[in-house]
């Protein structure tokens, strides 16, 4: 009977030993094991966010940012453990950050880009304002990835019965059942212009050390962790997740060369439906007038003094920005101003 509490005790305390390691370093949120819910939770919207303990937060965007889905090999191994794709649940770490703008560039895009087409071909309703040229530039990518390691293929449970022999599996069950030895993520992002990383788990001259801490499964012995919401191997993961977020913030807001000029959410979320949709032109574009006598204006205004009358056949390169409904062009003759709505690409 001494023998079999004294075996107890030893799991017991290599679980609670193993999980202070596990959540004590590398500066994770601790979630409640096995209690029901993720260290990312709540929701977050254009007034603000809720249930966004643990994460960074930042006074105003820094810019905006797409999230790209995993490899597919990464998508395979976490539907083994009846995990879905992690982009859903970084994105709203994100926007409860409001560090950046979360912009659409996963599946949903297939849906924006459908609503585009119908517009062109006249099915929306009048006034819609749906079209070119309403949509946030996205400044960075981030990538997210998952490495597993299973050489304890009978789960972290399994391991501590080999450890304390058969009478400790219950034990080992409750204390462990993770079916991973080893889960590592990583966030990488990237300039959308450039195409240069600025932020990498390793080897960037911008690094964010994206270590796990304890989360580093090893030794046999395991602790009690519970999807991203309700199973073990979610919060897990969901952890590291933050804790790579939160240093990706550190690294582009200690560094204002890397911050961009943005709205707030709010903003930005406005300015889709108030901007009005057009052609979208950009410098060095060559353009034709739609139809003869179209006007070459001084100014951007319809009462400026007109310039030139272009023909048809006359070729107009943008060396300017959009301006009220203009666009600023050169001729062959002079410099001036067109109404974008009649020019169009040959």
């Amino acid at each position: 009977m001494l023998k079999i509490f004294t075996q107890c005790a030893l799991i017991l305390g290599a679980s609670l030993s193993f999980a202070t390691v596990a959540y004590g370093q590398g500066g994770i949120t601790q979630p409640k094991q096995g209690k029901g819910g993720s260290v990312v939770k709540g929701a977050a919207g254009t007034e603000g966010s809720q249930g966004d303990s643990g994460l960074e937060h930042c006074g105003k965007p820094m810019g905006a940012l797409a999230v790209v889905e995993p490899q597919d090999q990464i998508l395979s191994y976490l539907r083994r453990y009846n995990l879905s794709s992690p982009v859903g649940l970084i994105r709203m770490m994100i926007q409860q950050s409001n560090c950046f703008i979360v912009v659409e560039r996963g599946v949903g895009m297939q849906n924006l880009m459908q609503e585009r087409a119908l517009a062109s071909t006249g099915q929306l309703r009048q006034e819609s304002n749906m079209g070119g040229g309403q949509m946030v530039t996205a400044d960075f990518v981030l990538t997210p990835s998952v490495v597993f390691s299973e050489d304890n293929a009978g789960g972290v449970g399994a391991g501590v019965a080999s450890m304390f022999g058969r009478k400790a599996a219950v034990i080992g069950a409750v204390a462990g059942g993770l079916k991973f030895k080893e889960a590592q993520t990583s966030m990488l992002v990237a300039d959308a212009r450039s195409g240069v990383q600025v932020s990498a788990a390793e080897g960037s001259t911008r690094k964010a050390d994206l270590r796990l801490g304890g989360l580093l499964f090893g030794g046999g012995a395991g602790a009690a962790g519970g999807g991203y919401g309700n199973t073990n191997e979610g919060k897990i993961i969901a952890a590291a997740f933050m804790d790579n977020y939160n240093k990706v913030v550190r690294v582009i807001r200690d560094d204002p060369s890397l911050q961009r000029n943005v709205g707030t959410l709010k903003q930005e979320a406005a300015s889709g439906g108030a901007k009005k949709a057009g052609a979208v032109f950009s410098e060095g574009d060559v353009l034709q007038p739609k139809i003869a006598n179209v006007r070459l204006l001084a100014d951007a205004v319809d009462t400026a003094k007109v310039l030139a009358t272009l023909g048809k056949n006359d070729e107009l390169v943008v060396v300017g920005e959009e301006k009220n409904g203009y666009i600023n062009v050169q001729t062959a003759s002079a410099s001036g101003w067109v109404r974008i709505v009649l020019v169009v690409k040959p």
